[in-house]
């Protein structure tokens, strides 16, 4: 077990809590205070965004191996679900703005990224991703650093803005015990900024307003079949490499349980998907191509080749229970707000 939050308090605060009889939610500081804020969002955007640019994959538990399952997976409670939001100015075409990166700088004092997705939350401000995309299991559990949000982000653009993270929010077990059962995270972000001056940062408001967010189901029955949206990269075991990780990508397959061989996990899930490494990735049901919205059920943390032919056929994310649930609530509840003034 890895150290308690109490004595993680001078590297990083983790804060738990939660009502009688919830999930206890653990909590991370990102950039809470605005002016620490700014200063996130001028290291990414400065320099025509070379750090942003200079991102590489997060590698961390990005395969983890394992075996298909023919048995279901049982919901620990009824199903629950929350719609998602549109944006209040879609964009034309049909992009999907919803997905995007998340960048960071891990353990290495390096920035990487993985793929993030806006969801459906009270002020317009929450973002999902792998719970080790959020915090930095390398280290005494605390915050991965300068964490933020860019939807739709492609070759150093940030076409709908740069979002500094605030909080991030997983489940306890996951930030004490390291259970991969709760290897999701939520981000609470403040409104987009870019650069309109190099000295001079500019609201461009709150990200769900900007781009909509997908809803979130839980202890539902395995899909037939999930759209998973993410960024893969690098070589599959065989030594192919189809995807290098710059843009959005899609694929569509069927779900079921699975027995990862190296993450500790009870009840993983898994969706037939040609993905190399794609921490983050979203599964989503019900996707409709013109609104670009559906329902977030999945966030791969890993892959797996599970027939040995040498490429990946499996995303391997945590199920959706009550648990992941409660620790959404908790998360779409919490405010942001913006981190400029007239000035910059």
């Amino acid at each position: 077990m890895i150290a308690s939050a109490a004595a993680l308090s001078l590297l990083a605060p983790v804060v738990v809590a939660g009502p009688a009889g919830a999930a206890t939610v653990a909590t991370v500081s990102l950039a809470t205070v605005v002016d620490k804020a700014r200063e996130v969002a001028r290291f990414w955007l400065d320099g025509d965004a070379a750090n942003l640019r200079a991102a590489t994959p997060y590698t961390v538990l990005a395969v983890a191996g394992g075996e298909r399952l023919s048995t279901g997976v049982v919901p620990d409670g009824p199903a629950v679900s929350t719609p998602p939001i549109g944006a209040e100015n879609p964009p034309p075409g049909d992009e999907v703005v919803t997905s995007g990166k998340v960048f960071f700088i891990g353990s290495d004092g390096l920035p990487h990224w993985c793929t993030g997705t806006s969801v459906q939350s009270k002020y317009r401000n929450l973002v999902a991703t792998a719970g080790h995309c959020v915090f930095d299991i390398e280290a005494p559990m605390g915050a991965l650093g300068k964490w933020v949000f860019v939807p739709a982000y492609s070759d150093g653009a940030t076409p709908y803005g740069l979002y500094v993270g605030k909080q991030g929010i997983t489940h306890y077990d996951f930030e004490d015990l390291h259970d991969f059962d709760r290897d999701y995270a939520f981000a609470t972000v403040h409104s987009g900024v870019v650069l309109s001056a190099p000295d001079t940062l500019t609201t461009v408001g709150r990200l769900g307003d900007n781009v909509g967010g997908l809803g979130i189901a839980a202890n539902q029955p395995l899909p037939p079949a999930a759209d998973v949206f993410g960024h893969p990269s690098g070589l599959h075991p065989d030594g192919t490499g189809p995807y290098a990780g710059q843009s959005l990508e899609r694929s569509t397959g069927p779900t079921f349980a699975v027995k990862p061989s190296i993450l500790r996990a009870d009840r993983p899930v898994g969706v037939e998907s040609p993905f190399t490494v794609s921490p983050g990735a979203a599964w989503v049901t019900g996707y409709d191509a013109e609104t670009r919205a559906g329902y977030l059920t999945g966030l791969t943390i890993s892959v797996a080749d599970t027939d040995a032919d040498g490429r990946y056929d499996t995303g391997i994310s945590p199920y959706f229970d009550t648990g992941l649930f409660q620790v959404y609530r908790d998360a779409a509840n919490r405010w942001t707000g913006s981190i400029t003034y007239v000035s910059g």
